[in-house]
């Protein structure tokens, strides 16, 4: 662990994620001196921001940080939360990375024209020649302000705090959102006999076998998980998208919303207000169940289109047909005739910058950059959703991006970086 007598790095990487850790591990292989700097402890929210039934969404092979892959005997298997944090820490035994533990980045500046950036923490004034900000891009839970009306009587947690059912008093439960952590929360508490009541979102799903296949072999296959963002038909739309919502439990399934419905949980619009005790929500949970069918579909429609076009042998693949339908479009629920006794809020994070003080930022506060390198000579980012290819944010892609930012830091290091990036390719 370095002391914090040495206060100039040749590059001080903010964030002690997986995305830090591969970058310090890219940097150490080209003898370029830097420094890990992690708010709480590395890799942490592995450990302390999922639920106790925790597993990977997609499968183990796609595990691969540089210079650390899966290796075990399921690779077409998911991890469970003890067993994936069990690899990390692996990951974290084998870099070793020079890191400051529990210190915070209150600000990244470059003043004027100087030649370094001076990073400000809570272990005093640091400054580098280069930042990588590997922080993330889900800082900030979600929760809206009608939170501050439920009344005192309901617990209410967000995802990242939910830990397991019997975390939650008795009594039926309110689940807000059907990303993938409020679909696979809502079926956690369902498995669990609790009485789920679901607020719908436009979250889409896909199937988790598909003719003989995951369906991540299959898009593998396809090289979906090589397209860069530049030529994804949304190009940096596709940045804001839901994740699709699916499951690795207990071997992998489909998550249909439908069958929980016959099996006793309610579903419901997109909740829009709380008046006093009585929960007011849209009625549109048609039209999400039918978005969410219609991308599962489409999804399939494309492998079979490959397999066809390829002549691959598989077997055959049918439409998914609903097993349920809403009987009306209710939008209106009393907490208390209802029994609800806690809500979750699963309806994601938001990203927070502001310490970053460098003219990099979008309207919407989000860095623009290409894989990556900003207009700022010297400050990149990484580890964020689709900085370059799907598996950005992910296990699966940060190697690749790990590798060229190393490139470019190496470059800038030794003065012959390449032509500075173009405002309008940025824009």
């Amino acid at each position: 662990m370095p002391t914090t007598s040495s206060t100039h790095y040749s590059v001080i990487i903010v964030g002690g994620g997986q995305a830090g850790l591969a970058m310090s591990h890219c940097l150490q292989q080209r003898a370029i001196e830097h420094l890990v700097i992690e708010k709480r402890s590395l890799v942490h929210t592995w450990r302390t921001q999922r639920w106790d039934s925790f597993c990977l969404v997609t499968p183990n092979w796609q595990c691969n940080l540089p210079g650390w892959s899966y290796t075990g005997s399921d690779p077409h298997g998911f991890m469970v939360k003890d067993e994936l944090n069990a690899w990390l820490a692996g990951f974290v035994e084998q870099v070793q990375a020079p890191a400051l533990e529990g210190v915070s980045v209150d600000k990244v500046s470059r003043a004027g024209e100087a030649d370094r950036f001076t990073v400000e923490t809570s272990a005093g004034r640091f400054s580098a020649d280069q930042v990588v900000v590997a922080s993330g891009g889900y800082h900030k839970p979600v929760v809206p302000r009608m939170a501050e009306r439920v009344p005192s009587s309901v617990v209410q947690y967000h995802s990242a705090q939910y830990r397991n059912p019997a975390q939650l008093p008795e009594g039926a439960v309110l689940v807000v959102g059907c990303g993938q952590s409020g679909a696979q929360i809502a079926e956690d508490l369902h498995l669990a006999g609790r009485k789920v009541f679901l607020a719908t979102g436009n979250a889409p799903r896909c199937a988790r076998f598909y003719r003989g296949k995951d369906v991540v072999d299959w898009l593998a296959d396809m090289n979906y998980y090589d397209m860069p963002v530049t030529e994804h038909p949304l190009r940096e739309g596709v940045r804001d998208n839901t994740n699709h919502y699916v499951t690795g439990r207990d071997g992998g399934r489909d998550i249909d919303l439908r069958r929980f419905a016959l099996e006793g949980m309610e579903l419901y619009g997109l909740l829009t207000g709380l008046d006093g005790d009585l929960l007011q929500f849209q009625p549109n949970l048609r039209e999400h169940l039918d978005h969410a069918d219609q991308v599962f579909n489409s999804i399939n429609a494309s492998i079979d289109k490959f397999i066809a076009g390829n002549g691959i042998d598989a077997p055959p693949g049918v439409p998914y047909v609903p097993v349920w339908e809403p009987a009306e479009e209710r939008t209106t629920l009393g907490l208390r005739a209802s029994g609800i006794t806690s809500v979750l809020w699963c309806i994601g994070f938001l990203p927070d910058f502001a310490w970053v003080d460098a003219p990099v930022f979008n309207g919407r506060g989000e860095p623009m950059h290409l894989r990556g390198v900003t207009q700022q000579a010297g400050l990149y980012f990484l580890g964020l959703p689709w900085l370059h290819t799907w598996g950005s944010g992910r296990f699966s892609g940060v190697a690749r991006d790990v590798l060229y930012l190393a490139e470019q830091i190496e470059a800038l290091q030794r003065g012959r970086a390449s032509t500075p990036l173009a405002a309008e390719a940025l824009a």
